[in-house]
């Protein structure tokens, strides 16, 4: 195992106490100002640290290059190249953060290479593509998390923004409007949205090209100041849950961002509340923001992100335009889709469906004292569990893993190694160190066997037993670790 700094981001959005409390021990978590992110990462970029037995430190990119084959192990490194597939990250907004979309694989391997022909450099803030890799995520409450992802159903788009007294409101409602589908001289009037379309959009059905339509609308106009006095008025007359939600959420948009009509998409999109351990997938074309919160982020190993609005940052429009998916569907929750690697012990398994990533949100306490997450997921899931069991499959080989303490502490014990780890602090695990577990970090010298969880079902093999005394206090702690799809 090998101790991992992570990398800092201090962006507007983030936090002024949330991480710095969290990353207390790291010297990365001291800076002026709202912090963001923290990276713990394998981007070329932007690499994580890594301290070596010479007592030097080195970038987790040229350690894995030099020995891909036992870092990131030889299944891995055939799929992936000699690189950590996934970006683990934990992230803290304060306030609402930019309406983003991230770019589908041939749009990144085009943009990217654009960019690169015509000499933009790999850091310049104007750039769009920083990666040719199609970028989707996935999000984790550490505790409530507030978020909008993916398009709402037209019926409850035009039930909200129909409340909104507002000339851009007005037009987004005749933009998904049955009776403008069928008006074909209303077409004129959505000319600069017709020609910003991409060529796909010829086989799209009319709901999608109205879905556009209204979404170009809202990123597209002018600023106009009056916007938030709209808002409150429309969310005071709002009357179903998840009505009431999207206007809660718009109007914190617009206090921040007071002149950005983009806010008004956000009536577009699917509210979405998580609680600690619930978590939301957002594949590559789905629009999306965040609202506030902190969670543990994990993601294809890309930076490409394409912007719509509420933000300072560069906006890319008309390639966000371009690789929009504007198909109505409902979040996608990966622990509802994958409840046969769902609960064992205190873990609760996050498998996406696609090969980069999988994460493990985990528990331990040296009292055996029981964790409430996993109840209260049992309760909403209940049903489903009893029909499916929690049985799981060991699998062969393990890949390279991030383990990240996020509250109290853990010991993680390998069969050659064994690091007890404090809140921030982070270790890299190569896939040739095999079987990992996780445990409390006992405090009675006369009882050597602690609590633990069992890692084996996402890291091969068998897992260790036991532990010794750090000193005369029993604890607990919580933990994240990433993985490649087994």
């Amino acid at each position: 195992m090998f101790v991992m700094h992570p990398v800092a981001k201090p962006y507007a959005w983030g936090s002024h106490t949330r991480l710095q409390t969290m990353f207390s021990t790291t010297p990365e978590a001291g800076l002026e100002g709202p912090l963001a992110e923290m990276w713990f990462s394998g981007h070329q970029q932007w690499p994580s640290s890594i301290d070596m037995t010479t007592g030097d430190r080195t970038p987790l990119t040229s350690l894995i290059q030099g020995d891909p084959g036992r870092l990131v192990g030889p299944r891995d490194s055939a799929r992936f190249g000699p690189v950590l597939p996934y970006l683990l990250k934990v992230i803290s907004a304060r306030i609402p953060l930019s309406l983003q979309v991230h770019p589908v694989a041939f749009e990144a391997r085009a943009g990217f290479n654009a960019e690169n022909a015509a000499g933009i450099p790999s850091d310049d803030p104007k750039r769009s593509f920083r990666d040719a890799v199609e970028k989707c995520e996935m999000i984790v409450a550490l505790e409530p998390f507030e978020a909008v992802v993916g398009f709402a159903p037209i019926p409850s788009m035009l039930r909200n923004l129909r409340l909104v007294d507002h000339p851009v409101a007005r037009v987004m409602v005749d933009a998904l409007s049955r009776r403008f589908s069928m008006r074909a001289s209303g077409q004129e009037d959505f000319s600069e949205a017709e020609a910003m379309m991409p060529m796909s959009a010829a086989v799209w059905p009319e709901s999608s090209r109205q879905v556009f339509r209204a979404f170009h609308a809202a990123v597209t106009a002018a600023p106009d100041s009056g916007l938030i006095d709209a808002l409150i008025d429309a969310g005071g007359r709002a009357m179903l849950p998840h009505s009431r939600l999207s206007f809660a959420y718009a109007v914190a948009a617009a206090r921040d961002f007071p002149d950005d009509p983009s806010v008004l998409s956000l009536l577009m999109l699917n509210p979405v509340s998580l609680d600690e351990g619930e978590s939301v997938f957002i594949p590559a074309g789905t629009p999306h923001a965040y609202i506030h919160g902190t969670g543990v982020e994990i993601m294809t190993n890309s930076d490409n992100v394409l912007r719509a609005g509420m933000t300072v940052k560069h906006k890319d429009i008309g390639n966000l335009l371009h690789t929009l998916n504007c198909a109505p569907s409902a979040p996608i929750d990966p622990v509802a889709k994958n409840l046969v690697t769902l609960m064992m012990r205190d873990t609760v398994v996050y498998k996406p469906g696609v090969e980069a990533f999988m994460l493990a949100y985990g528990h331990v306490d040296e009292r055996h004292g029981q964790w409430a997450m996993p109840e209260r997921l049992i309760r909403r899931y209940g049903k489903l569990i009893r029909q499916i069991g929690v049985e799981r499959t060991i699998p062969a080989e393990a890949g390279p893993r991030v383990l990240l303490c996020t509250e109290g502490r853990i010991r993680c014990s390998s069969p050659r190694d064994e690091r007890v780890l404090r809140c921030g602090e982070a270790v890299f695990i190569p896939a040739c160190e095999g079987a990992i577990s996780v445990s409390a970090v006992g405090g009675d010298s006369t009882n050597n066997r602690v609590a633990q969880t069992d890692m084996r079902s996402f890291a091969g093999g068998e897992g260790v037993e036991g532990g010794v005394e750090v000193d005369g206090e029993p604890s607990s702690g919580s933990y994240v670790v990433a993985s490649t799809q087994l």
